[in-house]
């Protein structure tokens, strides 16, 4: 492709993802897939050039003082020579106007605002008010992956045989982890199913679940079903683990990924019974996803106050539902991807407010039986796991039961 061509494809994604209304990775992917003519090299051009404009949205909107598609490429593009990146051919980017031409000539080298510098809506800037932390959000996430039946030092040999290098995470016993982008769908260890792509905070989580195979276990909003799959290999495919979600699409890939990690004691289910009493009521609730913005930058832009504000009272009422089906030796895990105390520490402190017959668990006890290293948090009822804290991605994790 002309990169003129390749800068049109940027533009046509662009359109989409400043809609707001779904995951940029999907739009990328869905938008590549029916244009399977794009070779290799134009599709890497095309991903990484939309990805770094979303990472520096706001400075861009800010430059181009709206939020239309093109003129925030043409922002991006300022220092280039607007004769090839938009030669106006067949299928490449329209050339620029006489207006155009005008703002650009125009642009100026203003100071960003600070919410804008780091790259945050200003609502949710006020929100964090961690400076820090927000910079920590906008760094390069690594690739993190875990063993799967077999020891994480098998699962790395493997790994190196194939030419892919992977340190030890460093609190995870099965985790592994590379700081390079790396494709591993066409690794044959990862066809095997002997590893699987997994955040190590999301690895801690369930870790700290302290399953065991007499447990009766739910993993309850569990999504594409990472935390259930984890659980099951921690306990050799013994025992049953339940899995549930309100939205029963996001369970579809479940199935095919249990079978290629060899998984066999996960069981689908649509609803739970009245009388159903479970040992872990895991909840890896609906939430923010703030804590994961290193790997999804846009999911900050498409969040609302109106949207955080239902995701809120959809918390609380799935912590009513655990509390109402845990058996008396059981434990809530609840825990979410996000780093907004609202969603975390301030949710359960409202549990406790209404369910006074619950009390916290001593987190720190609890990691130092599972793990070789010191407690990485603060404090002991709450675990925060952040790029800052852990380099992980902002994960928070409670576990409750009854006094």
């Amino acid at each position: 492709m002309l990169l003129s061509a390749r800068y049109q494809a940027v533009l046509d994604i662009l359109e989409q993802v400043w809609e707001d209304l779904y995951p940029a990775d999907n739009i990328i992917k869905e938008y590549l897939h029916n244009r399977k003519y794009i070779g290799s090299k134009d599709r890497k051009f095309i991903t990484d050039t939309v990805w770094d404009i979303i990472r520096h949205r706001s400075r861009l909107e800010f430059e181009a003082q709206t939020q239309m598609p093109r003129k925030i490429l043409l922002c991006y593009l300022k220092n280039e020579d607007f004769d090839i990146v938009a030669d106006g051919s067949k299928y490449g980017l329209s050339s620029i106007t006489p207006e155009e031409k005008n703002f650009l000539r125009n642009l100026k080298d203003d100071v960003y605002p600070e919410n804008v510098e780091k790259e945050c809506p200003l609502w949710l800037y006020n929100k964090i008010n961690n400076k820090t932390l927000i910079d920590s959000l906008n760094s390069k996430a690594s690739v993190d992956i875990r063993a799967n039946f077999i020891g994480r030092d098998e699962a790395q040999r493997k790994l190196r045989k194939e030419g892919l290098f992977f340190s030890y995470t460093p609190y995870s016993p099965y985790g592994l982890r590379s700081e390079e982008r790396i494709f591993l769908q066409n690794c044959i260890t990862y066809q095997n199913g002997e590893i699987e792509i997994q955040d190590e905070s999301s690895q801690i989580a369930a870790i700290l679940c302290d399953v065991k195979p007499n447990h009766k276990i739910i993993d309850y909003c569990c999504g594409g079903g990472g935390k259930s799959l984890m659980l099951a290999s921690i306990l050799n495919n013994q025992g049953t683990i339940y899995a549930h979600d309100i939205n029963v699409k996001r369970m579809e890939g479940l199935d095919k990924r249990s079978n290629r990690l060899g998984v066999k004691n996960i069981k689908i289910i649509s609803d739970i019974n009245s009388n159903d009493m479970f040992d872990r009521f895991i909840i890896d609730a609906p939430c923010s996803g703030s804590g994961t913005w290193r790997r999804s930058p846009d999911a900050k832009y498409r969040l609302t106050p109106e949207k955080l504000q239902t995701i809120k009272n959809a918390q609380a009422e799935i912590l009513n539902i655990a509390a109402a089906h845990l058996s008396k030796e059981g434990k809530i895990v609840y825990m979410t991807c996000s780093v907004l105390p609202e969603e975390n520490e301030d949710r359960i402190e409202d549990f406790l407010e209404k369910h006074r017959e619950f009390e916290t668990v001593d987190m720190e006890k609890l990691w130092l039986s599972k793990f070789d290293t010191n407690y990485p948090g603060k404090d002991k009822r709450y675990l925060h796991c952040s790029p800052l804290a852990t380099n992980t991605d902002g994960f928070f994790v409670c576990i409750l039961q009854k006094k």
